[in-house]
């Protein structure tokens, strides 16, 4: 491994280790201060903190589902360390390992508060357009996610991609 790549996987912790607190910090607030009280409005019709224990997914969603939350996080979790160590000592491929740090940031934020209580602490809420309550750690898997989905489309390559192939094929690919 590089020395370079080393540095970026560091940075990567690092970035990870202060996503996850930054979620968690505000979640605590969030318990301090609206949990049993009515929505604090910050602006009035648009934006507005309301305390929800979220117990399932997005929208709601599959309610009580602890156990299969967790799975699926920490199967995506491993997809992304993964993909964090193949991926090559390229400036070009940094764009990747912030982003992925973020989906993991948002994954590890919200499986901390299933393990811990059985659900997810969401306080954010758009009362203009009556979006379902949500949090900081979903705003990393959301933003994070469609900047990929961008990235992905219109600025990678095919085979950008390349090193997720097994070694045998990438190299029977080159004999051809």
């Amino acid at each position: 491994m590089s020395r370079h790549k080393l540095k970026l996987l560091i940075f990567d912790l690092f970035f990870l280790i202060l996503l996850v607190l930054a979620d968690q910090f505000t979640k605590y607030i969030a318990v301090l201060k609206l949990k049993a009280q009515p929505a604090f409005s910050i602006i009035d019709g648009v934006l507005e903190f309301n305390y929800l224990e979220n117990r399932g997914a997005a929208f709601g969603m599959l309610q009580n589902q602890k156990f299969f939350f967790i799975i699926v996080a920490s199967a995506f979790l491993c997809v992304i360390v993964y993909v964090l160590f193949k991926s090559p000592d390229e400036k070009k491929y940094t764009r990747l390992h912030v982003l992925l740090i973020m989906i993991a940031g948002g994954a590890v934020g919200n499986m901390i508060d299933r393990l811990r209580f059985d659900y997810v602490v969401d306080f954010i809420y758009i009362a203009l357009i009556n979006f379902p309550i949500f949090n900081v750690a979903d705003m990393y898997v959301t933003f994070s996610t469609a900047v990929m989905i961008f990235q992905v489309l219109f600025v990678y390559k095919e085979n950008d991609f390349d090193f997720l192939k097994s070694g045998k094929l990438i190299n029977d690919e080159r004999r051809l």
